[in-house]
């Protein structure tokens, strides 16, 4: 099926495919200009309606001034005229007297008819001075036409034409238009036009091949007493764009130069960036820690987010994978030492456990008890760090509470502090970092251990500092890597700082040795707000 989940799956479309479809749809905007030309075709034809409305108001005017001079009292009259009629009813509001003919064409509604039907002849006399009448208008009427290429015939109250520049004794009150201006309400069409020489080009224009059509009733005393019916071909789209040629080619150039700029754009925002971003990914993924440098082109700030932080998660994920090396390393050596100890042993008492004595044996039972209890020890550490590297963040206690349960269980060891403090940790995790630091302080020879506290608007510091027999210079800077040990024969295992190291990093605070320290040493714990 179309959306099933293995055609999601299948069917995912490449950035530079979406960025092409993109820009042609941006490239398609100025197709969407024929819904224009549409709209500017019916303006061309409303104009040409109304230019011929005009003429003909003033043609029938004069017509019906010509008509009351000469064959007023025995003129011909037909049906009542009708005022014009409009669809703005506002307009009737404020016209009041005046009644104009607004355009009812509409190239979107209005039918187009056939051509116009050609004129038969006339049963029915012209009267002789309206003959008259019609010799005089048409002189007037081919002169109209010579200056607006409009086709002008004035008609009696029964059809026949008098005057126009052929078809006059013939009858066109069989025509649609005719009919309904013979009844006295002003008419058009729209009529289809034959073109002799056809330009391919021209078909894009509907225009191009239509014929408007008017009938604007001659009205003498309200009666209808004649029409004059007017055609006109309307001006073709093209042949005004090319009149416009030089503001086409302006909008062209802006469109094709928009689109450009929109792919640059996307390219260099979204689709390079992505691009790089995914080979730098394949590398990283190959092992390559060279590929974790930033990149040269980020794009915008989304994919400057996500590359920052996939970079940055690779960094961690290549600290991490050297961090588990290097334990794995240090957990195998610090094991097979206690590890080959006891199988030593154990062989020596297998193999020659009758010739031994009893001291001897009793040598080699203590160093196995002795080396398992080390292994034990190594194993409960591994335990206490696997531990801090996933506590529970969060939580609050009192510094006085937690030094003062470790105070009571230590007797021998004196524990001091300045003042109390909100501690931002758990009770159970600041006991962690307190029991680790103090057994360190005590197994160095230390007697004292004294805690200040330093509160500021920037965070919470304290010192926790002993009066031991302190660090060396040369193993100031080992003192916090796993398995660093100084008292490896006494049972360290030297992982008691790597455990408070990670407790308070998991907490965001941080913890260095404080140098140069007077007698003893001191750590300096931060905890920024």
């Amino acid at each position: 099926m179309l959306l099933s989940p293995s055609f999601r799956n299948r069917w995912r479309p490449p950035l530079s495919f979406v960025v092409a479809v993109v820009l042609g749809i941006m490239l398609l905007v100025p197709l969407g200009g024929i819904v224009f030309f549409r709209v500017y075709e019916n303006q061309l034809i409303q104009t040409t309606e109304a230019e011929l409305i005009a003429q003909s108001a003033a043609i029938a005017a004069t017509t019906a001034q010509q008509l009351k001079e000469v064959v007023y009292e025995s003129l011909p009259l037909g049906a009542k005229a009708r005022s014009p009629k409009t669809q703005y009813s506002y307009l009737r509001k404020s016209l009041g007297e005046w009644s104009p003919q607004l355009p009812t064409l509409d190239l979107n509604k209005t039918p187009i008819l056939p051509r116009r039907p050609a004129a038969i002849p006339s049963d029915k006399p012209v009267h002789d001075a309206l003959k008259s009448v019609g010799q005089k208008i048409d002189p007037i009427l081919q002169e109209t036409q010579k200056l607006t290429l409009a086709g002008f015939r004035i008609l009696d109250a029964n059809g026949v034409v008098i005057a126009g520049r052929d078809e006059i004794g013939h009858s066109l009150a069989h025509v649609s238009e005719v009919g309904k201006a013979l009844s006295g309400q002003y008419a058009s069409a729209l009529r289809e036009r034959i073109v002799d020489n056809p330009q391919p080009i021209y078909s894009i224009s509907r225009g191009t091949s239509v014929r408007v059509f008017t009938a604007l009733p001659i009205v003498v005393d309200g009666r209808v007493a004649g029409v004059v019916y007017a055609s006109r071909t309307p001006s073709n789209i093209l042949k005004e764009m090319f009149l416009k040629r030089e503001t086409v080619f302006w909008v062209l150039a802006f469109v094709l130069g928009a689109t450009f700029v929109v792919g640059v754009i996307f390219v260099r925002a979204i689709s390079g960036p992505i691009r790089a971003l995914t080979a730098r990914s394949l590398k990283i993924g190959s092992g390559d820690r060279d590929a974790l440098k930033p990149l040269a082109t980020h794009g915008n700030r989304e994919i400057y987010a996500l590359s920052s932080s996939m970079l940055e998660m690779s960094r961690k994920l290549f600290e991490r994978n050297d961090y588990i090396n290097t334990f794995a390393n240090h957990v195998t050596h610090e094991m097979k030492t206690p590890l080959t100890s006891i199988q030593g042993a154990a062989e020596l008492l297998l193999d020659g456990g009758e010739g031994l004595s009893e001291a001897e044996r009793s040598r080699f039972l203590q160093n196995i008890l002795s080396d398992t209890a080390r292994a034990s020890r190594l194993l409960n550490r591994l335990r206490e760090l696997a531990r801090a590297d996933s506590i529970d963040i969060g939580g609050s206690c009192r510094l006085v509470e937690v030094l003062g349960e470790i105070g009571a269980t230590r007797k021998q060891l004196n524990i001091e502090w300045d003042r109390d403090c909100v501690l931002p940790l758990s009770k159970e995790n600041a006991r962690i970092v307190f029991e680790n630091l103090i057994e360190n302080s005590q197994k160095h020879g230390a007697s004292t251990v004294t805690v200040s506290v330093t509160e500021s608007d920037d965070g919470l510091t304290l010192h926790i500092a002993d009066n031991g027999d302190g660090i060396s210079p040369g193993n100031a800077e080992q003192i916090f890597d796993l398995f660093f040990t100084t008292r490896r024969e006494e049972g360290g295992t030297g992982m008691g700082l790597g455990i408070v190291q990670a407790v308070l990093q998991a907490h965001g605070a941080v913890i260095r040795l404080k140098p140069d320290w007077d007698a003893g040493t001191c750590f300096e714990i931060s905890f920024e707000r």
